[in-house]
């Protein structure tokens, strides 16, 4: 299957991506077609799952996790690791099909298939690290005589939902992690990028995945929310919008969940900064993938008496972007996922013009592709400031005082992460402390991610961690067990009591 899929993304046919379902691909349902929005044409090709599908999966899934269960971490690790390098090894077919489905660029396609390589191979380390621990009862009366121990057992039945927007390496963090904790995995994939996720799923079952440690279904929100309501699924890992989210925890009800979800993040650019390097880091990282990541730069606070200075190099930074061809080597800026994304950009940089901003660049579309926007000097209640825009649009805005523009800050209802330039540790400090995120990065924009590190935000961000420690905690249950009148830390109260004996 992978190879085929490869295939198809070299010789620019149409990839067939089934569903994989009960240890086979296949699939009944009615056709699921993603036209590429650069193309625009049909680049890939799959079928909906049917209620009849989604029930024979869950069917499937109970008995497969109890087999998976039985697998050894070091069994799991293994797996893992030869798909790390399965992944490095078919980096740039990969990377088509990311740049084909989505109109991503080669270079953002090859750095998230590095990133797909880094996380298995986190995962694979994680797995070995999996334990327990003897728990200290003797240290009250009550527990003295026994002992007590405990370990990490698997979840069970685990459900990734996954974005179109890095759907190769948020798969990799979903499925990895949750295999890594010995679980089987429902993957409902993004319906923009079929044939991506059925390469990650193909590239882990070649590399040793057992048949039942994986299930992959493809449609939209309906096979979503079968999937999430029923009673066989234990825990959803869900990363998407604010408003799906919702409605996954609505659907989910008594289940354990991970939610990662919107962001508007803020940079902020202190008087003390290099305005050079701040602006080049702005504009790399706010066009990436063409703003569409929850951590993408969208609102820059710079300081006033630097605000000039920063706009004039910030746009300097923009121009150097290549705009065109995803499959393009020297492309930064490809496609956004569909016409109705790109006319978001153009619609509310418009609506600020109109309330007073200064549009310096772009505020234009071609089909699908939205020119870099620059918005300067938006109305603190303009929906490029207060929404998520999630495209190609970058907002600056002047502050006079740090604490007020961390204060301003914290008036989105998101918190995913922020990003600071300064010299001064003194208001590092403060602003990890008083930033209302699940992160800060200091010298560098809010667009910055290790895949090793815990990732996640607070308020309509979300809730919990979303990287592989993390999520195997997520996706494993604690087991104790009790040993009575069985004891590792001695049973006497007392030396006397003890000398009686």
């Amino acid at each position: 299957m992978l190879e085929s899929l490869l295939k198809a993304g070299t010789e620019a046919t149409v990839a067939e991506a089934p569903a994989f379902i009960a240890g086979a691909w296949g699939g009944e349902g009615p056709p699921l077609i993603r036209t590429g929005p650069y193309l625009r044409r049909v680049v890939s090709r799959t079928t909906t799952a049917t209620g009849e599908e989604v029930a024979r999966a869950l069917a499937y899934a109970r008995p497969a996790a109890r087999a998976v269960a039985r697998l050894t971490p070091a069994a799991r690790a293994e797996i893992l690791e030869r798909a790390s390098r399965a992944a490095s090894e078919n980096r740039e077919g990969l990377a088509r099909l990311l740049a084909l489905e989505l109109g991503k660029p080669l270079k953002d396609g090859r750095g998230e298939i590095d990133r797909v390589a880094d996380t298995f191979a986190v995962c694979a380390a994680e797995a070995r690290q999996i334990g327990g621990e003897m728990l200290p009862v003797a240290g009250w009366a009550r527990g003295a005589g026994n002992t007590a121990l405990t370990y990490r057992a698997p979840a069970g039945v685990a459900l990734a939902i996954t974005p179109f927007n890095a759907p190769a390496n948020l798969l990799a963090h979903k499925l990895g992690a949750s295999f890594a904790a010995g679980n089987t995995t429902l993957v409902k994939a993004p319906p923009q990028a079929p044939a991506s996720s059925a390469a990650i799923v193909a590239l882990l079952l070649e590399a040793g995945l057992p048949p039942q440690a994986v299930q992959l279904l493809h449609g939209g929100g309906e096979v979503g929310a079968l999937l999430c309501a029923a009673d066989e699924v234990a825990v959803i890992s869900f990363t998407g919008s604010g408003a799906t989210g919702q409605a996954v925890a609505r659907a989910a009800g008594a289940k354990r969940l991970v939610l990662e979800l919107g962001g508007n993040a803020a940079t902020v650019v202190c008087e003390d900064a290099d305005i050079a390097q701040a602006a080049k880091e702005c504009a790399r990282t706010g066009y990436s993938n063409s703003g569409q990541s929850c951590i993408s730069v969208q609102r820059v606070y710079v300081h006033h008496s630097r605000y000039e200075d920063f706009l004039t190099a910030f746009a300097q930074g923009v121009d150097a972007l290549k705009v065109g061809d995803p499959l393009d080597a020297a492309t930064d800026v490809g496609s956004m996922v569909d016409d109705d994304a790109a006319e978001r950009v153009v619609r509310w940089s418009a609506e600020a013009a109109a309330a007073g901003a200064r549009v310096l660049r772009g505020g234009t579309r071609e089909g699908a592709t939205a020119a870099p926007t620059i918005v300067a000097g938006p109305t603190r209640d303009a929906q490029v400031v207060v929404q998520e825009i999630f495209g190609a649009l970058v907002t600056v805005l002047p502050y006079d005082d740090f604490d007020a523009v961390i204060a301003e800050c914290n008036t989105s209802r998101y918190g995913l992460q922020a990003g600071l330039f300064t010299r001064d540790m003194g208001r590092i400090i403060t602003a990890w402390r008083d930033l209302e995120t699940g992160a800060l990065i200091a010298g560098g924009t809010s667009n910055y991610r290790l895949d090793h590190v815990p990732f996640g935000g607070v308020k309509d961000s979300g809730f919990g961690r979303e990287t592989p420690r993390s999520m195997i905690e997520d996706y494993t249950v604690v087991k104790t067990l009790m040993l009575r009148g069985m004891s590792v830390w001695g049973a006497s109260a007392s030396l006397d009591e003890e000398s009686d004996r």
